[in-house]
C-alpha cells in the first residue's frame, strides 16, 4: 500500500484546508486509516480516525468540532477537512493505513500545513 497526501500549504489563522491521502497498490487490504500530525519539535500525535467503511470516526480533543475525516472508498482517497485553523495546527500531517490480517500500519510522506496568526 502505498499513501500520498496533498492539500497542505499556507493559510491564515481562522482558513481552512482540505487535506487528501490517495491510497494505491493493494487498496482491497485496507482498513482503518487515520491522520497524525508532528508539530516542530514535539512527538508526533494523532488527529483524527475512521473505520473501514467510514461508519465510527474519533477525534482528537484538541480539533473536535473543527476538523472532519472522511473517505471515499471507490477513489482510495482520505479526506481531512480542517476549519477554524489556529497557529497550534501547525505541523507536518501523516495519513495512515492499517491492513486486514496484519499489524503494520503504512505511513504517507507527510503534507506541511502552516496557520500563520
Amino acid at each position: 500500500v502505498q499513501l500520498v497526501e496533498s492539500g497542505g500549504g499556507l493559510v491564515q489563522a481562522g482558513g481552512s484546508l482540505r487535506l487528501s491521502c490517495a491510497a494505491s497498490g493493494s487498496t482491497f487490504s485496507i482498513n482503518a486509516m487515520g491522520w497524525y500530525r508532528q508539530a516542530p519539535g514535539k512527538q508526533r500525535e494523532v488527529v483524527a480516525g475512521i473505520t473501514s467503511g467510514g461508519g465510527s470516526t474519533n477525534y482528537a480533543d484538541s480539533v473536535k468540532g473543527r476538523f472532519t475525516i472522511s473517505r471515499d472508498n471507490a477513489k482510495n482517497t482520505m479526506y481531512l477537512q480542517m476549519n477554524s485553523l489556529k497557529p497550534e495546527d501547525t505541523a507536518v500531517y501523516y495519513c495512515t493505513a492499517d491492513v486486514h490480517g496484519s499489524f503494520r500500519r503504512y505511513w504517507g510522506q507527510g503534507t506541511h500545513v502552516t496557520v500563520s496568526s
